[in-house]
């Protein structure tokens, strides 16, 4: 089952319509580091991780584990563990995932840049919880409590987030 996303800010899942964010920069095939674009592509659910002091682990056939306050994502082009998790604090620039705005309470990596990662092409692309408001993102995708938790219910490994250019 695929999680469709249109530019226009809307996510297809099995029949329903669903409004998401997307990054401030819109979409992009020319994904960089910093750009605040989502990428255009088909992306895999790698995992979900949630904030287990926040929500219970929502049923997913997904892999899930908890996030510690000490999790982060490395997004130095330069650094080894670019666009990989790691624990800080960190020697090189790296996202906090334990965040206090909650849009990281449930958050499920995507498989873009990873295999293997190429540098500068962009890092912690992820499927997250919107603001109240759908502002934009910094790149990913966010989707409302109750349309996420629909999604996970049914993402398995092979679930894809599926981003379209027009």
């Amino acid at each position: 089952m695929d999680l469709a996303v249109s530019r226009e800010g809307w996510a297809f899942w099995r029949g329903a319509r669903l409004r998401c964010a997307l990054g401030r920069g819109g979409v992009s095939a020319r994904k960089c580091e910093g750009d605040g674009t989502t990428p255009v592509g088909s992306w895999p659910m790698r995992r979900l991780l949630y904030r287990a002091d926040r929500v219970d682990r929502p049923t997913t056939f997904l892999a899930a584990s908890p996030i510690a306050p000490d999790d982060g994502w490395c997004d130095a082009p330069a650094d080894r563990n670019y666009n990989r998790p790691v624990k800080l604090p960190y020697a090189a620039s790296a996202e906090c995932l334990w965040r206090e705005d909650r849009i990281y309470d449930l958050v499920v990596p995507l498989g873009y840049n990873d295999a293997p990662a190429v540098p500068g092409a962009g890092s912690a692309i992820f499927l997250h919880l919107a603001q109240a408001d759908f502002a934009p993102t910094a790149g990913c995708v966010a989707l409302a409590l109750p349309d996420l938790l629909a999604v996970l219910a049914e993402a398995d490994e092979t679930s894809l987030v599926v981003i379209e250019e027009s």
